[in-house]
């Protein structure tokens, strides 16, 4: 099975100079927890829920004027529409992230893809979330416990 047989597709994407405000609507409006980050037509990176959390309110930055750029990840994991699906999973698992942006050939967004649309709509939620599965994987803490 191929990548693009199960992504969400036609992702809108925000610019990188929307502010944090602009962007937190946005993902309100669309019901969705991450956007890629454009500058112009390119993806430039990704901004998340989370990272507008940690990393605008909790840095007590002004949501209205810090804009998506300064807070956004530039390492963005990406995956060509044709990607087999146990490819993606494994990248997924060794770069500990929950979605992945599905690029067509010119490297455009055409699509995300989550653990949760992977584990749903190919029948396997046992492998994605019980123990040892790549649920279990991805969600390691990245620093060692203290």
């Amino acid at each position: 099975m191929q990548i693009r047989e199960i992504m969400t597709p036609n992702p809108e994407m925000i610019p990188m100079d929307a502010s944090l405000t602009d962007a937190a609507a946005k993902m309100k409006h669309l019901d969705v927890g991450i956007m890629p980050v454009a500058q112009e037509s390119t993806l430039v990176g990704v901004v998340t829920d989370r990272d507008i959390v940690l990393r605008g309110v909790a840095e007590k930055r002004d949501l209205s004027h810090t804009r998506v750029r300064d807070i956004m990840s530039s390492d963005v994991l990406t995956c060509p529409d044709n990607t087999d699906m146990a490819d993606a999973v494994r990248r997924m698992e060794e770069k500990k992230v929950r979605r992945v942006i599905v690029t067509d050939p010119s490297g455009k967004p055409v699509g995300i893809v989550s653990l949760g649309d992977i584990a749903t709509r190919t029948g396997k939620e046992k492998e994605i979330e019980l123990g040892g599965g790549v649920l279990t994987k991805v969600s390691e803490p990245s620093r060692p416990e203290r």
